[in-house]
């Protein structure tokens, strides 16, 4: 009887394991389009704005802006989370950044130097779901204006409002 517990214990801890890497698979929307973060509203799918950012260089920053003063792709939520089917975009180098909207476009002015106060991209969680779908989740709140997603090196951004 004492020889069968520890084989009976491993066999707990087999199965135990088993249960717990097993995942379920993913039986959500998916985005319609590869490389483009789709906002995720209940079931529906909103896509964000893909545009180009142009870069400006200045005398001791660089100013990245964006034509259009306000992103037709709005979310109410603070927290948004976005739908990402990867081909090209890697989602584990995406930023979040705020923009602000300034003589009819939205641009975001970083120091040559970075400081301490300066402008930071925003947290980011990112979650495998199935093969090549990612769920990119705002790990804190926005508060209402202009957002941006771009990878990260990338003059590609894909823009948001949340409001």
């Amino acid at each position: 009887m004492k020889s069968l517990r520890p084989a009976i214990l491993a066999l707990a801890v087999f199965v135990f394991l088993q249960a717990g890497l097993a995942q379920k698979k993913y039986s959500g929307p998916r985005p319609p389009k590869p490389d483009v973060p789709f906002l995720l509203h209940a079931d529906n799918l909103v896509p964000t704005e893909v545009l180009e950012a142009n870069e400006e260089k200045r005398k001791n920053e660089t100013i990245a802006s964006i034509q259009g003063a306000s992103s037709p792709a709005r979310t109410p939520l603070a927290e948004p989370i976005f739908l990402l089917e990867s081909v090209k975009v890697d989602p584990g180098q995406l930023e979040l950044w705020k923009l602000e909207s300034k003589d009819g476009r939205r641009q975001l002015v970083l120091p040559d130097k970075p400081k301490k106060s300066g402008p930071r991209p925003l947290r980011l969680m990112v979650t495998r779901l199935d093969g090549s779908l990612y769920r990119v989740e705002v790990n804190e709140e926005l508060e209402n204006g202009e957002y941006s997603l771009s990878p990260r090196g990338s003059s590609q951004v894909f823009c948001f409002q949340v409001y």
